[in-house]
């Protein structure tokens, strides 16, 4: 009986895993089979390199939106990640039992809260109170303020899984603890760092409410830290909702698509290098 039980659920778990491959491979299929043909007929250099955006002139670059993508991310990563593993670093190894609940079930409650809730506060703070307008700048400090309870849950399990023996044998050599902690604890730790960094990336790429609200829509490329933007996200669910340019609509989200699989590929590879060396 328990014999049939183990095989009954492995097979089980076998459906599930096809099932969850399938589903993203399906979701590929889907989008590049109706976004190649779309950007095929655009022209790819046209498409990705055009720096205007004006369907009524037959101009359909997201040149400015990629711009546009790469700001936002890498200032919310600039942003967030630091302050992510600062306070991770606290919880895991200075914090007191007594502060360690609280904070803990704050930081569970922030990853609870939907996304437009932080684009209406970054509207209300960041663009009304500090008067950076509809900005990148608004947008980045946005999403880094929404992606750290995704960092800060990876780093925090990815420090307290290094071995006690690494501690314990830089203790024994004469290092202090944080010493301890930056020189031995934190390069262990970083493939699982990276690991939250990745998802936070995949979060910030796709996100569009919080960005409507705080880095406005304007489809040119940001002069500044302080010009408005639209990312490729914000974009598609643009086109998509208008319902004028749905095949474009599907080529922005092949780009975008490949985007983050270029990311999490480049991030795998960096965590493989760093946890070898």
């Amino acid at each position: 009986m328990n014999r049939f039980k183990e095989q009954a659920m492995k097979i089980v778990f076998m459906v599930a895993a096809c099932a969850s491959v399938l589903a993203v491979f399906l979701i590929c299929l889907f989008l590049f089979a109706n976004g190649i043909p779309a950007i095929a007929k655009i022209g790819p250099l046209k498409f990705l390199l055009g720096t205007v955006w004006k369907p009524s002139n037959d101009k359909f670059g997201i040149f400015p939106m990629i711009i546009a993508s790469i700001y936002v991310t890498g200032g919310a990563i600039l942003v967030g990640v630091p302050i992510a593993l600062f306070t991770s670093v606290f919880m895991a190894r200075y914090c007191p039992k007594k502060i360690y609940r609280p904070l803990k079930s704050g930081i569970e409650l922030m990853a609870g809260v939907p996304s437009i809730v932080y684009g209406l506060f970054g509207m209300l703070f960041f663009v009304t109170a500090l008067k950076w307008k509809f900005s990148i700048l608004a947008g980045a400090f946005t999403l880094a303020i929404m992606i750290l309870p995704v960092i800060l849950r990876t780093t925090e399990e990815a420090l307290l899984s290094v071995p006690d023996s690494y501690r314990e044998g830089s203790f024994g050599l004469g290092a202090g603890k944080l010493r301890t902690i930056f020189k031995i604890v934190l390069p262990a730790a970083v493939p699982g760092i990276l690991s939250g960094v990745i998802l936070a990336t995949g979060r910030i790429v796709g996100e569009t409410a919080a960005l409507i609200y705080t880095a406005g829509t304007v489809a040119k490329i940001p002069n500044s830290a302080f010009s408005s933007g639209r990312t490729l996200a914000v974009h598609m669910y643009l086109l998509a909702n208008e319902g004028l340019h749905v095949n474009q609509a599907y080529a922005t989200a092949v780009i975008l698509l490949i985007l983050v699989i270029g990311i999490n590929t480049l991030s795998s590879f960096i965590a493989k290098k760093i946890s070898k060396a």
